[in-house]
């Protein structure tokens, strides 16, 4: 193990624009330098994906989702008291095309120059782009990384190595937050098939190598909306309409990227239908004002046979134009509505139509939110983590612990410091639900270097963290992996 350094206090206005910069070294270490002492049980690897490239020769990516996707790994031996460090590009299409220095595919908010011919023909090859930079998975002994569009790429979990396409998504957009399914150890995810008659998915993939999804449940569609996630209680499968809809004509035919194409529509208000888990027989739908969410927290049955349903949200969906890379870029550091968390509680035996009740549990609140996801998906729980700004409108750079039994928040923030997604990783054996530890990777604008921080998770007291050698650009989500 290398010896610790001192840390230099970074000022307090470094605004975080350096994470939005790219980083092109692939690097492999055995050891990184470890300040504090790390829990004797934390063995294993915490596995991050995330945009990384954000030019293509003297093209630029326009979207923070666009940037071409890193694969990260942190790997933790609590007995040895080490870290490890490797960074590695998923070597996708689209990876491939930047690299020799043009945009080849479509993208989130950056699409190729492409003629009308062009764009007709794409119908018949529509160059989706496979830069799976938002989040990833284990399923049964395979890695995989996921976006939004339906070419999830595995990769192995210690070398970082591409390996190739995992599985065929029944549809042409997808979720990159799946669950999992309990009774199979396989994967329940979403996805929306468009065409002459467009469709909602919902499909189950098991956990061998050579399994092929599995539709159990859908619903026809007009105008697709938006859906970055969805919910799921022990008996439903969640669906989430918010007002940002999508002709699909629109997408093959107006040259515009991908989100470019969808509208803000809030007369339709936000829509709920849930889909019984066990035949796909669906209820709803069921209603309430006009809101955007892009991440689930936890959703959960209720005695009476109602479902709560904890969401992260915001006005509209405005926040998706203020995620452009001139608008994070921008002197003074980027400036974004902050969310509230809220909690919609539906009777399915209510008359479709029904209005949904809505009550905020944090305001402000927190994004990028992590549970005890081995014991509370599905299930009542008390405890969150996310991230949360010190000022309104300010970039996430707080540490939130959400008590939702207490209502009540502790934090933690180091002035310069923007901390990422909060990965909770339980003690083995523990029996409270917050025994165990945070860890996130954590930006110190003001030296250009990322760190990987471990908090306690009960009081985010601050037990280690381990100095990456570069900064490490602002991503979204990451697993632990045993």
């Amino acid at each position: 193990m290398e010896p610790a350094t001192a840390r230099p206090k970074a000022p307090t206005a470094a605004p975080p624009t350096v994470g939005f910069s790219s980083l092109e070294n692939e690097v492999q270490l055995d050891s990184i330098p470890l300040e504090g002492e790390l829990p004797g049980w934390l063995e294993g690897s915490l596995l991050r994906t995330g945009p990384s490239k954000f030019e293509a020769g003297e093209q630029r990516f326009r979207h923070w989702f666009d940037g071409q996707a890193m694969l990260h790994r942190f790997g933790l031996s609590g007995g040895e008291g080490s870290v490890s460090y490797a960074g590695r590009f998923l070597e996708t299409k689209a990876y491939a095309a930047a690299s020799a220095g043009r945009i080849g595919y479509s993208e989130f908010a950056t699409d190729p120059c492409r003629g009308l011919f062009k764009r007709m023909m794409s119908i018949f090859d529509p160059g989706i782009s496979d830069n799976c930079n938002v989040n990833l998975t284990k399923l049964g002994e395979r890695y995989i990384a996921m976006t939004e569009t339906p070419i999830p790429v595995q990769f192995d979990g210690e070398t970082l190595a591409t390996v190739g396409v995992a599985y065929d998504v029944p549809g042409m957009l997808t979720t990159a937050h799946p669950h999992l399914e309990r009774a199979t150890g396989g994967m329940l995810n979403y996805a929306a098939k468009l065409g002459l008659r467009n469709e909602y998915r919902f499909f189950h993939l098991a956990p061998e190598p050579d399994a092929r999804p599995e539709v159990v449940a859908s619903m026809p569609v007009t105008h697709p909306a938006y859906m970055h996630s969805f919910g799921l209680s022990q008996r439903w499968l969640i669906l989430a309409e918010f007002p940002f809809v999508v002709d699909p004509k629109r997408i093959l035919l107006s040259g515009r990227p991908f989100i470019e194409n969808f509208r803000w529509e809030p007369e339709r208000g936000t829509r709920f239908t849930l889909f019984d888990r066990q035949d796909g027989t669906r209820v709803g739908p069921f209603t309430a004002e006009p809101f955007f969410c892009f991440h689930h927290l936890n959703a959960f049955d209720v005695e009476d046979g109602a479902v709560v349903i904890d969401m992260q949200t915001y006005e509209d969906a405005s926040l998706i134009d203020q995620l452009y890379l001139d608008e994070l870029r921008a002197p003074g550091g980027p400036r974004i509505p902050t969310p509230r968390v809220e909690r919609i509680t539906i009777d399915p035996g209510a008359p479709a139509g029904s209005l949904a009740r809505r009550e905020t549990l944090l305001d402000p609140g927190f994004e990028l939110g992590r549970i005890n996801y081995g014991r509370c998906n599905e299930r009542p729980y008390r405890y969150a983590w996310g991230l949360t700004p010190s000022e309104p409108g300010g970039w996430l750079d707080t540490i939130g612990r959400a008590d939702f039994e207490a209502r009540r928040t502790t934090s933690w923030r180091e002035p310069g410091s923007y901390p990422g997604e909060p990965v909770f990783v339980a003690r083995p054996g523990a029996e409270g639900e917050d025994d165990g530890v945070l860890l996130s990777v954590v930006l110190d604008a003001a030296a250009e270097r990322s760190f990987l921080l471990v908090l306690d998770a009960s009081d985010l007291s601050e037990l280690a963290r381990a100095v990456a050698p570069h900064h490490i650009p602002f991503g979204f989500h990451g697993q632990f992996a045993h």
